[in-house]
């Protein structure tokens, strides 16, 4: 699929940006004792480990479908979604840890210009790289792409609080740092979960679309008398939609095959995100025409 090959082109490009940062920051804020910024490193690997990851998923769900998988392997995108949840969670509890080790102790941080130049570096990539996702995820419709996004994000905050904690402990305060790390903790639970119930959406088949706006796509074709019993599932990039179409009981076979063709190219020309389309057609009654009217 070209799409899933462009969603493999921009987690590479982000896996070398995310490196990049997370060195500079580990190293340095290993050298100076600032946990917060090591911390923010560590967060930054980790984001880059979920590229890695997300390579591996977006490579397995553009397997086409087969014996096993009739429907193909979508929601294996979704399943390493998943995954960064747990990534995120996990580095969270790292840093509770090295917090709590860091109070049983006295606590020196060496703050140097060379700290705000690397930490303002790579806020602005950081920047970069969640706004060229979320555009990206935008652009391709990708639950992984926006889930990294967000996982992004919490970069950017956590690099401005590591700003204040080294502005903090030059000035005298060096414990303001194992707060911040604390904070970067939350933070980072914080955006696991809303990860996990993006996920969680996929995989329980939350509606993807109102029923409503398909009614009014639907009502607008030529022998279509209503329509009832409208589901919707899947991410937002790739819907899946069964419902059921009424049509007059004296209709031709071939004719009802036709407009449950246009049923389903009209719903795929006004929502791009739809994959498949599954109509049933029913004759229309005076029992259909109530129901119609009560939902």
């Amino acid at each position: 699929m070209e799409r899933l090959k462009k969603v493999r082109r921009v987690l590479l490009y982000t896996l070398l940006l995310n490196i990049g940062v997370a060195m500079a920051k580990v190293v340095y804020g290993y050298i100076t004792g600032s946990m917060s910024m090591f911390s923010d490193g560590l967060h930054s690997f980790f984001d880059g480990t979920s590229n890695v990851i997300g390579l591996v998923g977006v490579w397995i769900a553009a397997q086409p479908p087969d014996r096993e998988h009739p429907y193909g392997h979508r929601k294996y995108e979704t399943l390493f979604t998943i995954a960064i949840a747990i990534l995120i969670f996990l580095a969270g509890a790292g840093i509770l840890r090295k917090a709590y080790l860091g109070l049983q102790a006295p606590h020196m941080v060496e703050v140097t210009t060379v700290s705000f130049i690397i930490m303002a570096t790579t806020l602005m990539i950081n920047f970069y790289v969640m706004n060229y996702e979320s555009r990206k995820a935008r652009e391709l419709r990708s639950d992984f792409l926006r889930a990294d996004a967000m996982h992004t994000q919490t970069d950017i905050y956590i690099s401005i609080s590591v700003i204040i904690s080294l502005i903090a402990a030059r000035i005298g305060y060096p414990v303001v740092d194992l707060i911040v790390s604390v904070f970067i903790a939350f933070l980072i639970g914080k955006m696991g979960l809303s990860v996990l119930k993006s996920a969680a959406d996929v995989l329980t088949d939350t509606a993807r679309i109102d029923p409503d706006e398909i009614r009014d796509v639907i009502s607008e074709i030529d022998g279509v008398r209503g329509c009832h019993e409208i589901r919707t599932r899947g991410k937002e990039g790739a819907v899946n939609i069964d419902l059921h179409v009424l049509v007059d009981p004296d209709i031709k076979t071939h004719e009802a095959h036709e407009i449950a063709h246009i049923v389903e190219e009209s719903l795929k020309e006004r929502f791009p995100s739809i994959v498949d389309v599954v109509v049933h057609i029913e004759p229309y009654s005076l029992h259909h025409d109530i129901h119609e009217y009560k939902r």
